[in-house]
């Protein structure tokens, strides 16, 4: 199967980066929200983007205007109708992606792969409400989506073949590298970072070391491009929250209970960069 025509549910901080990484590829993308306001602050914000990489040299002009007149907003699902594949990035809420499943199993053509881009829940039990389980697959990508190499693309045990070397064959045609990945909590990358980050916040709780030193620890000592609460903050605490708890209730794993900072921190509203502070202050840069 060919895919040229791409939908992505969400047009968040993950769900734009990845529509704006397919439209940039050639592929024709639309891309929803809940509303009109979400959706045009959505695609703003990848507008946004590639104004930046245009300054920076990344981007010319002529590519980010195509770029631009591929993408299309909707707030109507049924607009994934002739999609020929749909990738999902919507908050880490199980109950809110199988709506979103069971509505793109609906809409969606016989032939159309279904992709989740989830960090930590499970593919298979979004896939089993589609009608068509063999065409769903995982397909994570990274923060933020147009830069970041790799894509855990996952397999369940229901996933056909021809679904694996079809979404294989799409996630090498953006530029990315395919990482193999079966359906287990965390995949890969999300079951090593997330006990990294936790743990990393317990040191900072038990008077180890101050945020700005432990992640300057870790950016010139491992040689990672963020420190842990540097990538919190940008991930987003509240995201943090989902995968963690998440991960713990299906692991049983003292490693990942959320320390109390973290709950804390959430209820007082401090997310991270989005909110204009979390474990640093944005609040001048917003």
């Amino acid at each position: 199967m060919e895919i040229k025509k791409v939908g992505v549910v969400g047009c968040g901080l993950m769900g734009g980066g990845i529509a704006q990484v397919c439209a940039q590829s050639g592929y024709q993308v639309v891309v929803s929200e809940i509303n009109d306001e979400a959706l045009d602050k959505g695609l703003s914000s990848i507008k946004l983007f590639l104004t930046k990489g245009v300054e920076r040299g990344k981007v010319t002009p002529e590519e980010k205007e195509a770029t631009l007149l591929r993408i299309r907003g909707t707030t109507n699902i049924k607009d994934f109708s002739k999609c020929d594949l749909v990738i999902e990035a919507v908050s880490e809420d199980m109950n809110l992606k199988k709506r979103v499943f069971t509505e793109l199993g609906e809409v969606s053509s016989k032939e159309a792969i279904l992709a989740s881009n989830t960090s930590v829940l499970s593919i298979l039990d979004m896939a089993v409400l589609t009608g068509k389980p063999e065409k769903v697959v995982g397909l994570h990508f990274f923060n933020p989506a147009p830069i970041m190499r790799p894509v855990e693309v996952i397999r369940t045990i229901l996933t056909s073949d021809e679904t694996m070397v079809t979404a294989k064959a799409f996630v090498e045609s953006l530029g990315k590298t395919v990482i193999n990945a079966k359906d287990s909590p965390g995949f890969i990358v999300d079951r090593l970072s997330i006990a990294f980050t936790l743990n990393a916040i317990r040191m900072l709780e038990g008077g180890v070391a101050t945020v700005e030193d432990i992640d300057k620890a870790v950016t010139l000592g491992l040689n990672h491009p963020m420190g842990p609460f540097q990538l919190a903050d940008l991930v987003g605490l509240d995201t943090l929250v989902a995968v963690s708890t998440s991960l713990h209730e299906e692991l049983n794993d003292p490693q990942y209970a959320l320390p109390t900072t973290v709950r804390k921190m959430v209820t007082a509203g401090w997310l991270g960069r989005k909110t204009g502070k979390g474990f640093y202050d944005y609040s001048k840069h917003v």
